[in-house]
């Protein structure tokens, strides 16, 4: 069982609907901030899938539904949203209160901003950017119960300062992915530039703060996966159902009343 130091979500939801129902203790949803629209959550294959707009900033809404504080450890493309680093469960992540609901709206960059999230192509994608685009088109969420407090006193870690990303942080970063990628995977496919990514956007105002946090197991109670595209490449993909044609109506046989003229 680790104890970390980890942000609180400070950033509250009031009334959100979230429509994915998705895990046992937390769930998800994409707010489509360029249109104010929750997006919805299309079901297929066991899978979840949300439709992106090109262009548009998002948010991920993530809500508390346990009686305890969670630990939510937020991936998007294979990246975790609060370090830049290469996602992995082990990582810190936001602290949800109990019943709590929290807009992340974007890549971390200090205590007071993030750079928004938006729908791009895999190229402008921060992932593409930075040499990852193995895994676009994917948020998840690992989540953590917190541990029961421990009778005997004990020595809090203190929180590592962080500012903007670490330039080494980022460098470092970007030497894991290269190392562990093959060489083939780091040229994007023509196929691959038609999906949807998460491009890095303008700075935003989104204060948080730290707050410790003690896992109560070394593995995630839940992971809770969302997958997105273009609205296009679902319904190609038959992920989004097509609308029915609707039949032609019937002939009536009585469809007026008088004998009109006919036109000259």
């Amino acid at each position: 069982m680790k104890k970390i130091a980890a942000l609180f979500a400070a950033l509250s939801v009031a009334g959100c609907i979230t429509v994915a129902d998705a895990g046992a203790l937390v769930d998800i949803s994409v707010l489509d901030r360029s249109s104010g629209q929750q997006l919805e959550v299309y079901r297929h294959r066991g899978r979840l899938y949300v439709a992106g707009a090109p262009g548009n900033r998002y948010a991920v809404i993530l809500r508390n539904k346990s009686a305890g504080r969670l630990l939510t450890v937020l991936s998007v493309d294979g990246i975790n949203a609060l370090s830049g680093q290469t996602a992995a469960t082990s990582q810190s992540g936001y602290v949800l209160s109990p019943a709590q609901s929290a807009e992340i709206s974007g890549w971390r960059k200090s205590m007071d901003e993030v750079a928004a999230f938006y729908f791009t192509s895999v190229a402008d994608s921060y992932a593409g950017r930075t040499d990852r685009p193995q895994n676009v088109g994917v948020i998840g969420v690992a989540v953590y119960r917190e541990a029961e407090p421990v009778a005997m006193p004990e020595v809090a870690m203190q929180p590592r300062a962080r500012g903007s990303l670490d330039a080494a942080e980022g460098a470092s970063s970007r030497a894991e992915a290269k190392a562990a990628a093959p060489a083939q995977d780091a040229a994007v496919s023509k196929k691959a530039e038609t999906r949807l990514g998460t491009g890095h956007g303008e700075r935003i105002s989104a204060p948080t703060q730290y707050t410790d946090f003690r896992r109560a197991s070394d593995s995630p109670s839940e992971v809770v996966t969302l997958y997105y595209d273009s609205h296009a490449n679902l319904l190609a993909q038959g992920i989004i159902p097509r609308p029915r044609p609707q039949p032609n109506p019937a002939p009536n046989p009585f469809p007026a009343g008088f004998t009109p003229d006919p036109p000259r």
